[in-house]
């Protein structure tokens, strides 16, 4: 594994157009709410296609309104986001903090929902739903409510909701912060094998250094508010993400990397 590498935010990755462009583009990006708080200023930050982007930074530093607003869930005070021609052969997936399953729906129509709201029949969306359900864990599971899953089961089906629009893009705000370690970790190394198979370009939304180091390709270290990022780590690993490179020298050199970066952010 390379040494973990610490770059400026004025060292971000190229943006001519092109086979290199990014997927997506942000350029002093600000967002500020009624009564003058200001939430984000002057975001620079390129997205790259296949990468698993990690946005790590204390509480209330923006990483959620960020992550709206790369969604169009939510538009910024000033500034640009871009998405490349690429980006428009695939939608966005959205996995909130939250499960937010239907209670009076079971796993299969959980899954649906995206699908029905589209148009699609619900025996037009029977295959698409049950492979979503096989590709996270909870075949067999089909008929369950929510009321009789973990909460690791209910993020599940959460991913598999997202997972059933076939994205491109897939944003996650903190899915496994309620989760207890052993689950949390079980998860991660799900969702890794799940963003290979399918391609996914993932922007990852977290409080844990550890979790942003073990996922990501590249990490984001944002301040505290009004959220900016001060730096940009590269994470490259030789082998596969397991728990030997959970308890690898690098790891731990990277964590400290990460943990430097982020104290200096919020100072």
């Amino acid at each position: 594994m390379k040494s973990p590498v610490v770059l400026s935010q004025d060292s971000a990755p190229g943006t001519d157009e092109g086979s290199n462009a990014p997927l997506i583009r942000l350029r002093g990006v600000e967002k500020r709410y009624k009564g003058g708080v200001a939430a984000l200023a002057g975001v620079d930050l390129d997205i790259a296609e296949g990468e698993f982007l990690s946005l790590l930074g204390p509480s209330g530093c923006g990483k959620t309104t960020l992550l709206r607003i790369i969604a169009g869930l939510a538009k910024p005070s000033a500034g640009r986001v871009e998405a490349s021609a690429k980006a428009g052969g695939g939608g966005i997936g959205f996995v909130f903090q939250e499960p937010t399953l239907m209670p009076w729906a079971s796993v299969f129509d959980n899954v649906y929902l995206p699908l029905q709201l589209a148009g699609s029949s619900r025996a037009a969306a029977a295959a698409a739903v049950e492979s979503a359900i096989v590709r996270v864990g909870l075949a067999g599971f089909e008929g369950t409510y929510p009321r009789a899953l973990s909460g690791g089961m209910k993020m599940r089906v959460s991913i598999a909701r997202a997972l059933v629009t076939a994205p491109r893009l897939l944003l996650m705000d903190e899915p496994f912060a309620a989760l207890d370690e052993i689950t949390r970790f079980k998860l991660n190394d799900d969702l890794l094998a799940l963003a290979a198979e399918q391609r996914w370009t993932v922007v990852f939304v977290t409080h844990s250094i550890f979790e942003s180091v073990y996922l990501s390709t590249r990490i984001a270290v944002m301040s505290a508010r009004p959220g900016r990022i001060t730096r940009l780590i590269a994470v490259e690993s030789d082998g596969p993400r397991n728990v030997a490179f959970r308890t690898s020298p690098d790891y731990g050199a990277l964590c400290r990397a990460a943990s430097a970066a982020l104290a200096e952010g919020g100072a």
